[in-house]
């Protein structure tokens, strides 16, 4: 079966089970991966520097550039899945990156609502929780 026929069965089962478990569907391998640890959303980084508390605005910035740097550094878009988002419990779509890509802590410095937690004892914290 190729990979089109594997997305349309996906979505079409996805349509008859409930909404939680049709993003997840959609989702896949990447939102295990996700629940796993192996990847991790810019809003996980955030929360182990400490910065969870962020307005929703500001750490959708902080994502925007992490999302440039990555595409930078590779040349391609990081992968995806959906997930409910912390405060309006609405499904999102939202890119996902391994835990030390170096796109994550690009992206705080060149943010500058972030810029004051891109100091290497962070980032050491940081690695130690994730490891």
């Amino acid at each position: 079966m190729n990979a089109a026929a594997q997305i349309r069965r996906t979505h079409a089962a996805a349509q008859r089970v409930t909404k939680a478990l049709a993003y997840r569907a959609r989702s896949g391998a990447v939102i295990v991966a996700v629940e796993a640890g192996r990847l991790v959303r810019t809003g996980d980084i955030l929360n182990r520097l400490g910065a969870g508390d962020l307005k929703d605005g500001y750490q959708s910035w902080y994502g925007r550039h992490v999302k440039k740097a990555h595409i930078a550094a590779t040349g391609s878009e990081p992968a995806r899945c959906w997930v409910r988002h912390r405060t309006t419990g609405k499904w999102i779509h939202v890119h996902v990156y391994r835990p030390f890509d170096m796109a994550l802590y690009v992206g705080l410095v060149t943010y500058k609502q972030t810029k004051h937690l891109a100091q290497p004892n962070l980032f050491q914290a940081a690695y130690t929780e994730a490891a």
